[in-house]
C-alpha cells in the first residue's frame, strides 16, 4: 500500500511541476515536454533517476521524464561497449519500442477518430 502512495505522490509531483510550467511560466506544451525529457536525462546522467524509480515505481517510470532517463541510460551503456558510436546506437536501441508504439497507436487512432485539424 505504501508503494502506491509514493507512486502517486512522486508522479503527481512531476505532473504538478509540468502544470506550473504551463500556468505560471506560460510555456507551451512542447516546451514543457522538452524540458521534462531534458530534466529526466540530466537526473539519469547524474545517477539520480534510477533510485527515484526504485522508490516510486510507476510514479517515476511512467511520466515523460523517464524517457529522458532511458535515452541517457541506453547511450551510456552502449558507449561503454562500443565507444562514441555506441552513444547514438544506444539511444535508438533502448527507446525504439516506445517510439514505434507511439507511431503505430497514433496512426491507428487517426484511422478510427475524426481529426479536428
Amino acid at each position: 500500500m505504501e508503494k502506491f502512495f509514493w507512486a502517486f505522490i512522486i508522479g503527481g509531483g512531476i505532473c504538478v511541476i509540468g502544470q506550473i510550467m504551463l500556468d505560471v511560466f506560460k510555456l507551451t506544451p512542447a516546451h514543457v515536454t522538452s524540458s521534462m525529457v531534458v530534466a529526466g536525462a540530466i537526473l539519469g546522467g547524474l545517477g539520480l533517476y534510477e533510485p527515484l524509480i526504485k522508490f516510486a515505481g510507476a510514479g517515476a517510470s511512467v511520466p515523460i521524464t523517464s524517457f529522458g532517463n532511458a535515452l541517457v541510460k541506453g547511450a551510456l551503456a552502449e558507449a561503454k561497449r562500443n565507444g562514441l558510436v555506441g552513444v547514438l546506437t544506444g539511444i535508438f536501441e533502448v527507446t525504439s519500442a516506445g517510439i514505434s508504439a507511439a507511431i503505430i497507436f497514433g496512426f491507428m487512432a487517426a484511422l478510427i477518430f475524426k481529426p479536428k485539424g
